[in-house]
């Protein structure tokens, strides 16, 4: 290294090696400073539908209580809604992406505040083609989907009779009760009517 250094002055015998060095920790360098690959966050959302059953008169406006709750997540906005009611027609789709889907219906609508968790359903003026059970269902941003228990909701037929306001399940259920009572009366009283009839029979003869 010494003779290097007399036959050319003012060269740097340590500057190969330096370089190596800087060489190398920019390789090192390089390598650190690569971006980590990062998870989605994992949500654990709750969804609430309250109560399992409803009843409503025709004409009324239903509130289909569905809340939602998110430890992690304490804001909700971002997430989206659905709404499908199920009968024995199949499954009808009533709200998606927290907008009513329903052609020319202005009495589907979700209330309350998205971002406090309240994603209720409201019915304007129903009608007995809204019975049903109702699921509310939320898409989360990493694709899954949770659904709610579900609510079944009935609705009362009005009659108009003797201005009593009932379903038909109910009517049916008190005439063949009174016919019920009927037949059992004219039952128990059938032998107390012949033995009235003989006695007029022999008062009569007498």
């Amino acid at each position: 290294s010494a003779v290097l250094f007399s036959l050319f002055p003012g060269t740097d015998v340590g500057a190969i090696g330096g370089g190596a060095n800087r060489e190398n920790a920019a390789a090192v360098t390089h390598v650190t400073a690569q971006p980590l690959l990062l998870t989605p966050e994992s949500w654990n959302l709750l969804v609430t539908q309250t109560p399992a059953k409803e009843k409503a008169k025709e004409g009324e406006t239903v509130v289909l209580n569905c809340h939602l709750n998110s430890p992690q997540h304490p804001s909700l906005t971002n997430l989206m809604v659905k709404w499908y009611k199920e009968d024995k027609k199949g499954q009808m789709n009533l709200l998606q992406k927290n907008v009513t889907i329903l052609p020319n219906n202005s009495r589907v609508f979700m209330s309350g505040d998205l971002s406090q968790g309240d994603v209720s359903l409201i019915i304007l003026n129903v009608t007995t083609s809204d019975h049903g059970i109702y699921f509310c269902e939320v898409t989360l941003p990493d694709g899954k989907v949770v659904t709610g228990d579900g609510t079944k909701l009935r609705i009362r037929r009005a009659l108009g009779l003797f201005g009593i306001e009932e379903s038909i399940g109910t009517i049916i259920g008190v005439v063949a009760a009174g016919i019920g009572g009927i037949v059992v009366l004219v039952i128990v009283l059938t032998p107390q009517l012949r033995k009235c009839i003989l006695c007029m029979r022999q008062e009569s003869c007498q």
